[in-house]
């Protein structure tokens, strides 16, 4: 019997800040490669994450949360990025949080109505509606808003929808050759992956408003086939923040590094040594120069 013609396809995950984009991603591939908490800005750079099987190939495209501020050169590169990530895909999946549309959500909306590609609104985040009768006249306003689109109900954590999410994906991708190797997860290099993996354990451990001004450059990453030893610097933009991300007795960097260090072995099957500092560089969201040495805008 021959082989089925073999299928590839772009799908880009978009929507606001904090809808679940990432989670739905790690879910999609069955590992933790996106960065995700429960605060925005937690996607800062286009990845794309790769589910391949024998003749069948998505790439996902996750992408920043599209939002209104862009008071800082950062916040503009992020909607920039999310922006430019819309097009050229063969299906966008719009994510919204159920029972929760915001000015915001009209924003993304505005940018898929430029588009040809099919579109699926995934109305996330369903298990944490306290009434299941709010969700029927929700999923009635989505459909009102974007007529031509599939309205799909989900929640990330739940198997069964995500599953059923992945199949209604599947049936639209189109008959192509792969564009990477079939063992491949992410375009990303895991230098990358890196830095967000300790990023993601600062804005999981610091307060609401801290995330915003905090980065993590990695300044010295070496690979040998057992062990990789990775020296991150973590940069934020005042003296007083700089405590907060150290600690008493340097316990919050510590638990940091702890946890960082040992998702990032899960993801390479490697020992890994993770070293941190912290340094203070005023200014750094409206720096041109450090948001291109972060890797910002420059897909």
């Amino acid at each position: 019997m021959a082989d089925k013609e073999p299928r590839c396809g772009y799908v880009a995950i978009i929507g606001r800040p904090n809808v679940g984009k990432s989670t739905l991603l790690n879910k999609f591939l069955g590992v933790h490669l996106a960065a995700t908490a429960n605060k925005p800005q937690t996607t800062r750079n286009r990845i794309l994450g790769i589910l391949s099987g024998t003749d069948l190939q998505i790439i996902f495209v996750d992408t920043p949360g599209i939002h209104r501020q862009q008071k800082r050169l950062l916040n503009r590169k992020l909607n920039r990025t999310a922006q430019a990530s819309i097009h050229g895909n063969d299906l966008v999946l719009f994510v919204v949080e159920a029972d929760r549309w915001s000015s915001e959500d009209d924003l993304v909306l505005g940018k898929l109505k430029e588009l040809d590609a099919p579109v699926i609104m995934v109305i996330n985040k369903i298990d944490t509606l306290e009434s299941k009768e709010a969700l029927l006249p929700f999923l009635q306003k989505a459909q009102e808003k974007l007529p031509g689109a599939e309205v799909i109900p989900v929640s990330a954590f739940d198997e069964k929808s995500v599953d059923y999410l992945l199949d209604k994906v599947i049936e639209r991708i189109p008959k192509g050759d792969f564009v990477y190797s079939q063992d491949a997860i992410t375009d990303r290099p895991m230098r990358f992956h890196s830095s967000e993996m300790v990023r993601e354990q600062l804005i999981q451990s610091l307060e609401q408003e801290l995330p915003h001004a905090i980065a993590v450059n990695i300044e010295r990453y070496e690979e040998s086939e057992t062990r990789i030893e990775i020296h991150a610097l973590i940069i934020v933009e005042r003296e007083g923040q700089k405590r907060i991300v150290i600690g008493k007795n340097g316990q919050v960097l510590k638990k940091v590094g702890t946890i960082a260090r040992k998702n990032i072995a899960r993801l390479v099957d490697k020992r890994v040594h993770l070293e941190l500092w912290v340094k203070v560089k005023s200014g750094w969201q409206d720096s041109e120069q450090m948001l291109n040495q972060f890797g910002l805008d420059q897909d």
